[in-house]
């Protein structure tokens, strides 16, 4: 039988250190991204609650599938703690790119869901200062970022207004990601790839 006290204490310090690395690396103002911070909506969503964390504990992507199918507005995203993720990074994303290109297709019948990820082994990002922050668990674990494709993009769009990917695009190679993004996006919008 599983010490259930146990994991309620590691879950709650896993969500102290997301929030407390939210704080520090994705809500400060970034000189990379025209002085907005690298997550600028991520303040707000913490504030109110809109953010849900879940555990997963083993290869079973269940808890993945039932957020996505069973998605309801109440959160604007939700963050998957993947304690039992695939070792290799490239394997992950590409994983999450697959998700993405099933979600777009219909398969979990709601095609408005956009999957992002983050692996502890990925390359440092030089565009936001996480190398500086403070583990409080030396568990390692992946993420997995469910949100609304619309909303993701629609922001994004207002975002390029402001010159937030200038830089980022230009020098983090990240266009791919982006070009991706905005192409399931037209999708959803218009029913086919046309954009």
């Amino acid at each position: 039988m599983k010490n259930t006290a146990f994991y309620i204490d590691k879950e709650s310090e896993i969500c102290q250190e997301i929030l407390a690395w939210s704080v520090h690396t994705l809500q400060k103002p970034n000189p990379y991204y025209n002085g907005l911070p690298p997550c600028p909506y991520a303040q707000k969503a913490w504030e109110d609650d809109k953010v849900l964390i879940l555990f997963k504990y083993d290869t079973n992507m269940q808890v993945l599938y039932s957020t996505i199918s069973q998605w309801e507005d109440v959160f604007d995203l939700v963050i998957i703690v993947d304690m039992a993720f695939k070792e290799d990074p490239d394997e992950f994303h590409e994983y999450l790119e697959l998700m993405n290109d099933a979600i777009s297709g219909g398969v979990f019948i709601d095609r408005d869901i956009w999957l992002m990820g983050f692996h502890p082994h990925d390359e440092a990002n030089d565009f936001i200062d996480d190398q500086s922050f403070m583990h409080l668990v030396e568990d390692e674990y992946a993420m997995i970022f469910v949100q609304r494709l619309s909303k993701v993009q629609e922001s994004a769009d207002k975002l390029v207004k402001k010159g937030y990917y200038d830089r980022y695009l230009e020098e983090y190679d990240a266009e791919d990601i982006f070009q991706r993004r905005n192409d399931l996006y037209r999708r959803l919008k218009n029913g086919n790839e046309a954009s």
